[in-house]
């Protein structure tokens, strides 16, 4: 069978330095960033599976900081494409535990002891996403602290109000009872359910079925479960490669994951479906 490419000018013919696709996707960087540091044949997997979940943190909160700058704008649409688009990422970060959902204990030991007391809740990037959920902590934001870039920016999504901050705010502005305590509180605190804002979300689902409210209320529930089944899916992936053993970096492991996954993300939306 002959080569047709070999004979296609466009093809074949010799970039000038690196491709286009590599200067604008940088592969050759991020093929460069995957630095094993046992021969374990699993270790490779573990990093390439972090790393890219690191990716999708970063989408996501690029995402969600467009649907926060739309809804400053009372600009529905546009805060839901953003929304639409983070779901999307959410879905496929869950799906980024696949290469390593089954790792055995004698799997994982293999390679564990190399990465110290390296530990996922340590990512800044994920950090960002928690604070920008409303799930705000003054301590995990001040171990940050010895890299200052990353503490900066950081303490900037600490100090702002949160993605739900933000929507409640729209809401109220479209006239909806979001009590003035909720929209004037401290939003370094963390997010905590609140009547009043069970009753806004009431007016919303008692509505006309087919109001653009309702679908913001139903693109944030989907958002709120992704997060929460990427969470579980976190505990079990724990649960199965490493039991009960503490966590790499001092903490309780499966014990402080399960607590962190039984957060409820956009509480009121939950709540809410008891009293329609």
């Amino acid at each position: 069978m002959n080569d047709r490419t070999s004979t296609d000018s466009t093809l074949t013919c010799p970039f000038e330095g690196a491709s286009p696709y590599d200067t604008y996707v940088h592969a050759s960087v991020l093929n460069t960033l995957q630095h094993p540091f046992t021969e374990a044949p699993d270790e490779m997997g573990f990093l390439v599976t972090t790393q890219v979940m690191e990716l999708w943190f970063t989408l996501i909160v690029h995402e969600w900081r467009t649907a926060k700058v739309a809804f400053a704008k009372d600009d529905l649409p546009a805060a839901m494409d953003a929304l639409v688009r983070s779901r999307r990422a959410l879905t496929a970060l869950s799906g980024a535990w696949e290469p390593i959902a089954a790792l055995t204990p004698a799997q994982f030991n293999g390679f564990r002891a190399a990465f110290g007391r390296a530990s996922g809740f340590q990512s800044a990037m994920y950090r960002h996403m928690e604070f920008l959920l409303g799930d705000k902590s003054a301590g995990l934001l001040r171990a940050h602290r010895g890299d200052p870039a990353v503490h900066e920016a950081l303490a900037e999504t600490y100090r702002e109000p949160s993605l739900y901050d933000d929507v409640l705010a729209y809401l109220h502005r479209q006239g909806l009872p979001v009590p003035a305590h909720v929209r004037e509180r401290d939003v370094i605190r963390p997010y905590d359910a609140d009547p009043g804002v069970v009753e806004a979300w009431r007016h919303v689902y008692a509505g006309p079925q087919h109001h653009p409210h309702l679908a913001l209320g139903e693109l944030l529930t989907d958002i709120a479960e992704l997060v929460t089944r990427w969470r579980f899916d976190h505990v079990l992936v724990v649960r199965r490669a490493m039991g009960a053993k503490p966590g790499s970096a001092g903490s309780a492991g499966l014990a402080w994951l399960e607590q962190r996954a039984a957060r409820p993300v956009f509480p009121e939306l939950w709540e809410v479906r008891g009293d329609v």
